[in-house]
């Protein structure tokens, strides 16, 4: 795929940030990138050369790129890829012309409700909104979204799945629902110190996803283990038995990301901060002002679902900060206090404060 090459670098290098290395998460590099540089696509000068540090790619070829890898990842099987920009700025005809795929909108007073509405229904219900909250000071906001379904080619069978225990990072040991099937040696291996099961999903041969899973050396992490799952064949080695009894839990993982507090650590400083270059963009001085990805895989018996949707908003750096609209509400007369129960509709205690005593 192109740009494939540059998602795992940028997979690599998301990794070593020390943020990842001690929680449960997911991220979809894929998605990360495809908004970053359809971004890097407007940078010029300095600032596009420090995105294609990070990305390989900036300028008229990022554009091309983004196009590219749109239309090979959507021709994975079950994978839905859309991109999307929101604007209150002038967007540049070159711009939209190197990138077809894009859909355009204004950044209105009801962008966040359709923004909201754009991301349910391109990621079929499983993320419900823009994991961004517009403020009004976004004079751009562009969204990648990225979701598949498949169905695994030999399902679980649901009867074998029971509570196995799990030995968590911290030394604590918890029942988990695990999933049970044997399956053909050929579909594992061992690399780099690492064991990777790979299950085939249904599909034409060559366009059906690949759910890979890796289990590393104990006390390792993600940094030294997940990179084994797109490891070359040349350091693969096959096991030395005829099928594998698979135990697998059955999981879900959703993460919020910032992405804009990462960023510096992954040497991208010029494109935050006013004298950002995108004039390939927009003829307004432009300059990344928050990026964020909500991302969600769940692992079943019946296959594997998973979404991603990442927000990159910008602003323009010559524009003076805004001043937030604040209401005053003092309690220094007479007031209530009310409790409910969970439902909010019970009653458990009711106040009412009238004097100054302590």
């Amino acid at each position: 795929m192109t740009g494939g090459v540059p998602i795992r670098e940028l997979a690599e290098d998301w990794l070593t940030l020390p943020e990842e290395q001690e929680r449960d998460f997911v991220v979809s590099p894929a998605g990360l990138w495809l908004a970053l540089a359809a971004v890097a696509a407007g940078a010029r000068g300095a600032t596009g050369e420090e995105l294609r540090g990070l990305l390989g790619v900036a300028g008229e070829e990022a554009a091309d790129a983004v196009t590219a890898a749109g239309r090979s990842l959507a021709g994975s099987g079950g994978t839905d890829v859309a991109t999307g920009v929101w604007s209150r700025v002038p967007v540049l005809a070159e711009f939209r012309e190197r990138l077809p795929g894009l859909g355009f909108g204004e950044l209105g007073g009801q962008a966040q409700a359709e923004i909201d509405t754009w991301v349910r229904k391109t990621t079929g219900g499983r993320i419900e909104r823009l994991p961004l909250t517009l403020d009004g000071a976004e004079d751009l906001v562009l969204v990648n979204a990225l979701a598949l379904k498949a169905s695994w080619l030999t399902r679980f069978p649901g009867h074998l799945t029971r509570d196995e225990p799990f030995a968590c990072g911290d030394g604590s040991v918890v029942p988990v629902p695990t999933m049970h099937q044997r399956i053909p040696a050929r579909w594992a291996w061992r690399t780099a110190g690492a064991t990777v099961v790979e299950l085939p999903c249904e599909g034409e041969r060559g366009t059906a996803v690949r759910v890979r899973f890796v289990l590393g050396a104990p006390g390792e992490g993600p940094a030294a283990v997940l990179p084994a799952a797109w490891a070359g064949g040349s350091g693969r080695f096959p096991l030395r038995a005829e099928a594998v009894d698979l135990a697998l839990p059955r999981f879900t993982l959703r993460t919020v990301t910032d992405v804009y507090a990462r960023l510096p650590a992954l040497g991208i400083t010029r494109a935050v901060r006013p004298g950002a270059d995108f004039s390939g963009l927009s003829p307004e001085p432009l300059v990344v002002s928050a990026a964020v990805q909500e991302a969600l895989v769940e692992i079943a018996e019946e296959g594997v679902e998973a979404a991603a949707v990442t927000a990159v908003a910008m602003t323009r750096s010559a524009a003076p900060p805004r001043r937030p609209t604040v209401e005053r509400i003092a309690f220094d007369r007479p007031f209530g206090v009310v409790v409910l129960d969970g439902t909010g509709e019970v009653p458990l205690f009711l106040g009412w404060r009238t004097t100054s005593e302590r």
